[in-house]
């Protein structure tokens, strides 16, 4: 598999199933077939969807080494290894790619609040020390840090640095980004609501929480922006866009979860401390919409 041939179109920012406080292989396990099922073009375990910021290191190097064993080369697994501290990020990188990952996703180092140089280097430290492929992955509204398209352009340059999820939901910040790197630099939507127009305007695809919970209009919405269908594009964009706003009506991933709980995909919507299960008017919101997509 060539990886930056094969990192475009509907990648799913896949929950973590739990039951019980523990993951939930076999749900995890049935969860990944639902989506290659459904048409997903790639999963992304161990991101922000995932819980990654309260699985232990054990269960996080776990969740992405099953998720490459089920998908067995059927779609690209980009693992989850971001964290605050370099040194952490490397050693979760290693471990992604002794697991068999396609390539990582590396978060901007969150709470620290590092400078431009800063961030640069980060990046660059674990490129150095692990020979994978990697997206970078910049998301403002969490990490309190804004990478700068200039930042991103000169990280395009080193070997290894693929791709960029640009979760500033600006498109102006994500025109200047595919501006400034090179043409062959793959920018990915990390909002499904700028995902539509990321596609049209030079990015590559989304990673999706909408996703999933319906990994098949997500595929198509993106196989219709990336071909420039943008009657169909825009047609269902605006059939899922109530829906994208609902996966967010209460903190992530719950109402993903609950979703797929409530299509019997997952046996339980268990969220871990700090998150919490969606309260009444939010769940309330949730069930209206999924109703209105036919999930449920």
């Amino acid at each position: 598999m060539t990886t930056e041939k094969n990192i475009q179109g509907a990648f799913t920012a896949i929950v973590t199933p739990m039951r019980d406080g523990k993951v939930d292989e076999q749900g995890l396990t049935d969860l990944i077939n639902f989506q290659i099922d459904n048409g997903i073009h790639g999963l992304v375990p161990c991101g922000t969807t995932g819980e990654s910021a309260t699985l232990n290191f054990d269960e996080h190097k776990r969740v992405i080494e099953l998720t490459v064993q089920v998908v067995d080369g059927r779609v690209p697994v980009i693992a989850g290894t971001g964290a605050n501290s370099t040194a952490e990020a490397i050693e979760l990188t290693e471990s992604a790619k002794a697991s068999g990952a396609d390539a990582v996703l590396s978060v901007a180092p969150y709470y620290n609040r590092p400078s431009q140089e800063g961030l640069f280097q980060h990046f660059k430290a674990i490129t150095e020390a692990v020979d994978i492929p990697m997206v970078l992955y910049n998301v403002p509204s969490r990490t309190v840090v804004n990478m700068a398209p200039a930042t991103t352009a000169r990280l395009a340059e080193l070997p290894n640095i693929i791709a960029i999820k640009e979760a500033c939901g600006c498109l102006n910040q994500i025109s200047e980004v595919i501006r400034l790197c090179p043409k062959d630099f793959i920018v990915l939507s990390g909002d499904d609501f700028t995902s539509m127009p990321t596609t049209l305007i030079g990015g590559k695809g989304v990673i999706s929480v909408t996703s999933n919970v319906y990994p098949k209009a997500m595929s198509e919405l993106m196989e219709a922006a990336l071909a420039g269908d943008l009657v169909k594009a825009n047609e269902i964009h605006y059939k899922l866009f109530p829906l994208m706003g609902t996966m967010f009506c209460y903190p992530s991933p719950a109402p993903a979860k609950k979703g797929l709980h409530l299509m019997g995909k997952i046996a339980s919507p268990e969220v871990r401390l700090p998150m919490t299960d969606m309260d009444e008017a939010s769940l309330n919101k949730l069930i209206t919409e999924m109703k209105a997509a036919a999930l449920i």
